[in-house]
């Protein structure tokens, strides 16, 4: 998308273009008034009155993040490069040098416009090219002119370096947007589980429309810091990435999934409805702990506490439902853990201080599979 929008971007050096050429042809026109001419006129003013709406359109529709008439865009500047090349040649072919020398400086100062507006689309550019400046070559021969035999000589080279120099800055353009892309996931991701991080939820959250209610989940995982000492880091990293792959699978069309650090993951599910929160809440519990982990050679079994919050009831922003989803799980926790347990509305829950502790954890027996509190 953004190498299409380029290509109906830098708007002053299409004008700029466009008044040139029916400047040129108009002028040349009203010096040689026979019908060649006459035509090229009025064909680059009928063009013109064509392309700028196209323009506009396109530009307009790319900012709204619609497709624009990119062929129908397209066509056009061909056939304006068409023109271009056409009234060059009948130029030179006419015997008239002011005419021709016009005719000429105007064609070889649009191969800097093409190059520059749509290196975008090379292929584009090499075929505007090709037909604006390319007759100029082909008239040189037909001219009569030995001297001018020079310019059928020069311009095919002049063609060749000038599209070379349009695919190199295509190839620069998708490198350097690549890198951008590539280097904008990493900022709103977690790179070992390549979930969201909380820079990435709150980018997400921007872009969200919560009218119709939202509701957050703050997760915990049960067990997770035996399954770090016995095994090491290396297994707790393949755990939470296992982690991460099954709360995805359980999450709804839309929703968002981040890790914010640790073994606590966060959920937020846009329209979902109160009714909704606690099932929701208990599927991610079953998901998460229904079968084990299979970490290197051995079987690891880990719980997981969920505390919700739903917007706007709990809290109108993101560190407000954080809050309440957070006191939410550890309530959750005191109560046994392997629940989802919702934020109250109005009546204080359970403080993460009151609960926290060996005593709020329910007990893991390792490498088997523990019961629910």
């Amino acid at each position: 998308m953004s190498l299409v929008a380029g290509l109906y971007g830098t708007l002053p050096i299409f004008i700029g273009g466009v008044l040139n050429t029916v400047a040129v042809s108009s002028l040349i026109a009203m010096r040689i008034p026979t019908t060649p001419f006459i035509l090229w006129a009025a064909f680059e003013i009928a063009l013109a009155a064509l392309r700028l709406p196209a323009l506009l359109k396109g530009r307009k529709a790319i900012a709204e993040g619609r497709e624009g008439p990119t062929l129908f865009y397209f066509s056009l500047a061909i056939l304006w490069a068409a023109s271009v090349g056409y009234g060059t040649y009948i130029s030179v072919a006419s015997g008239d040098w002011v005419a021709a020398s016009l005719a000429c400086l105007s064609s070889a100062a649009m191969v800097g416009g093409i190059c520059f507006r749509n290196f975008g689309a090379p292929r584009l550019v090499a075929v505007m090219i090709a037909l604006s400046l390319g007759p100029c070559a082909l008239a040189a021969i037909v001219s009569g002119q030995p001297i001018l035999l020079i310019v059928a000589l020069q311009i095919p080279f002049y063609l060749f370096s000038m599209t070379k120099a349009a695919y190199h800055l295509n190839r620069m353009l998708v490198k350097t947007m690549r890198a951008e892309r590539e280097n904008d996931h990493n900022a709103r991701h977690d790179p070992m589980t390549q979930v969201l991080n909380r820079l990435g939820l709150e980018a997400w959250l921007r872009d969200k429309d919560a009218k119709n209610g939202a509701a957050l989940f703050y997760i915990d995982l049960d067990g997770f810091k035996q399954v770090n000492d016995r095994l090491g880091h290396s297994a707790g990293d393949a755990l939470l990435t296992a982690a991460a792959r099954r709360l995805q699978a359980v999450a709804p069309p839309g929703a968002a999934v981040a890790r914010l650090g640790g073994d606590e993951f966060v959920m937020v599910v846009d329209g979902c409805g109160p009714d909704q929160v606690t099932p929701l809440g208990m599927e991610m519990v079953d998901t998460l702990c229904g079968d084990g982990y299979r970490v290197g050679d051995q079987m690891v079994f880990v719980g997981a506490s969920v505390g919700a919050a739903i917007y706007p009831q709990h809290g109108a922003d993101l560190p407000a439902l954080l809050g309440e989803a957070d006191r939410a799980l550890y309530a959750a926790k005191a109560t046994g853990g392997w629940r989802c347990a919702v934020a109250s509305d109005g009546t204080p829950l359970l403080t993460p201080k009151s609960v926290r502790g060996p005593s709020a954890m329910p007990p893991m027996p390792w490498q088997e599979r523990p019961e629910a509190a």
